[in-house]
């Protein structure tokens, strides 16, 4: 039974990262009442995390930049199964989308004639990337925030979704039921459009620079409530996350100090990007470090370094460097930003003034001067290209009533996500998502939801307590589940994969489920860690599952999906993308989709700028 009132809203937005606030900032200015809940406290979601930049060709410190250029760096960054409408408008509006965010408060570092300062980036043709410091998702989640307060939304913090609830007829999505993380209370919130911007999925991966609360519940969510996954097998691992000390391992060594002039080395010394450099992008890439070098200090007619190189190749070449005996002593390679070796070094007030996240970040945590020492790096799960299938206009899935913008979303990323888009993204996507909603809102009413989706979510929700606890009969705990869980994800569904790997993840997923079903939580419902964690399985398991079956099915290798057993791009795989859904049986059923031809005019975008 539901513990206290209900709340009802006009649009209601789940999450509040920089797309759920975004969203939510839009659709209080169509004129509708709106509500946020938020699996953490306001402020903290993962948005924080994001370091380098937000990417928008404003042109300021090339004025080559355009949208053209954006559009073109993210199409071929995505191997072209891109949802190519979305990138489109993506290029176009990002650049109004920044200069509002400044006229809200942000405060981005300048150029010598006090314009918007931008910074190279990998897979970025020009530098695009508005800052500041390293320090970007930080202010953008503190000036929407604050603009959003003084907006008249309502925000709910502490509460996680238990269900999507629909309306009698099933027709569309009407609401949510959550609990209270605090006291464990069930709330039902009723609204006309609901907007799902919950982020991504790292927690299913051992190593990750995700926050605790990235546990695929929007995808989840949606793919139960009935509506589609796209692009699940494309799953993005960071070539550069802390690998030293273990406490630390995983989290993110921004993009930012290659962009600063950062290189990649291996324990031999030598700069390793330079061995392998794919033949699309041979003839944007520097074939010598000088010139690479020149590159990051603003000359225009350098080439980029390999270490700027998308980051499903450059993760790709640092696990080489660590399977054949190049590896750094603790399991990663060597990022230097001093140019030590070649004694070619930033002063040390440029790298605190430029990367002063990094450098205390690894001071404090690792006892690394990075001014005077080399960082150790590797590989760490950092972003899911895959998500809800949503149309590229308006954000709305395939269920009526419900939308999604940022990381649970997809279609912008193609197979590989260029560094620095994800937020200019959860800006441009997020407001068509919030725009969009509250015009389905005014066109909508809450629609009725039965008694009986409210009463089944609770009696699921509260089944970890009364089950039993006694391990002798299969009792299970939690964290173990979502343990092992964790390290078969990592090893079998991860940057290399192969068949046999995969079926055997997907018989294993099958076991963990059925443990799963057996989980006992001790003690009551008052801030229950163990009874959280229960319920973020059920939606690890299902999209662990919705990966493992999507990287089966695409027999290649494209983007940050790499096929030991199809190390090729096959170009019939590059005409669709893979669309899972919830069978008429509970069974997931994953089906191939024809990408929609491109417009001549952007055929033709795409053919300029190569």
């Amino acid at each position: 039974m539901v513990d206290s009132q209900e709340f009802e809203y006009d649009v209601l937005v789940i999450g509040a990262g920089g797309a759920g606030l975004r969203a939510a900032i839009e659709a209080s200015a169509e004129g509708c009442s709106v509500g946020i809940i938020c699996k953490c406290l306001l402020g903290k979601a993962h948005t924080v995390m994001a370091e380098g930049g937000i990417a928008a060709a404003l042109g300021n410190v090339d004025d080559r930049d355009n949208w053209k250029v954006h559009f073109s760096d993210t199409m071929r960054g995505g191997q072209y199964v891109n949802n190519w409408r979305m990138a489109e408008i993506h290029a176009k509006e990002a650049p109004e989308r920044v200069r509002e965010l400044e006229a809200w408060g942000a405060v981005f570092d300048r150029t010598k004639d006090g314009r918007i300062l931008q910074r190279n980036f990998g897979g970025h043709k020009y530098p695009r990337l508005v800052h500041v410091g390293d320090r970007t998702g930080l202010e953008m989640l503190r000036t929407l925030q604050d603009y959003g307060i003084h907006q008249g939304i309502e925000v709910h913090m502490e509460r996680t979704v238990v269900r999507l609830l629909k309306d009698g007829d099933g027709s569309r999505v009407c609401g949510v039921i959550v609990y209270d993380r605090e006291k464990g209370r069930f709330q039902v919130f009723r609204a006309k459009a609901v907007i799902l911007a919950t982020g991504g999925i790292g927690q299913a991966y051992q190593i990750t620079s995700n926050s605790w609360d990235c546990t695929g519940d929007g995808h989840s969510l949606a793919y139960e409530a009935g509506a589609e996954l796209i692009d699940m097998e494309f799953i993005q691992f960071h070539p550069t996350g802390m690998v030293w000390p273990p406490s630390v391992r995983g989290i993110l060594v921004t993009e930012g100090v290659r962009g600063e002039g950062g290189i990649l080395l291996n324990s031999e010394g030598r700069r390793f990007m330079f061995d392998e450099i794919p033949d699309n992008y041979k003839h944007q890439t520097a074939d010598n470090p000088e010139e690479g070098w020149r590159y990051t200090q603003g000359d225009k007619e350098a080439r980029r370094p390999p270490e700027l190189l998308t980051r499903d190749h450059t993760a790709r070449c640092i696990v080489r460097e660590i399977k054949e005996g190049r590896g750094s002593p603790h399991g990663g390679v060597f990022l230097d930003i001093a140019w030590i070796k070649e004694k070619i070094s930033h002063s040390e007030e440029h790298i605190k003034r430029k990367l002063p996240s990094m450098y205390h970040q690894f001071k404090q945590l690792a006892g690394i001067d990075i001014t005077r020492e080399p960082m150790e790096v590797g590989p760490t799960t950092h972003y899911i290209m895959g998500g809800i299938h949503v149309d590229a206009d308006t954000q709305m899935s395939t269920v009526p009533g419900l939308f999604a913008c940022g990381e649970c979303a997809a279609g912008i990323n193609g197979a590989n996500r260029l560094g620095g888009n994800s937020l200019s993204d959860l800006l441009v996507l997020g407001k068509r998502a919030g725009e969009y909603a509250a015009d389905f809102a005014r066109e909508n009413n809450l629609g009725s939801i039965g008694g009986e989706q409210v009463e089944e979510a609770v009696e699921m929700a509260l089944e970890p307590f009364g089950r039993d606890n006694d391990p002798q009969n299969g009792a299970e705990n939690p964290y173990s589940i979502q343990n092992d869980l964790q390290k078969l994800m990592q090893h079998n569904v991860g940057i290399v994969r192969k068949e046999e790997e995969i079926q055997c993840a997907l018989e294993k997923l099958d076991l963990l489920k059925e443990r799963a079903s057996r989980v006992h939580v001790p003690g009551n419902r008052e801030f229950n860690p163990g009874w959280h964690t229960a319920l973020d399985l059920n939606h690890l398991l299902t999209i662990s599952e919705a990966i493992a079956h999507s990287a089966l099915e695409r027999k290649e290798s494209r983007g940050a999906h790499f096929r030991e057993d199809f190390p090729e791009k096959n170009p019939d795989f590059g005409q669709c993308n893979y669309v899972t859904i919830k069978g008429p049986e509970g069974n997931m059923l994953v089906r191939s989709e024809p990408i929609p031809e491109m417009p001549e005019e952007l055929k033709a975008v795409i053919k300029e700028m190569e």
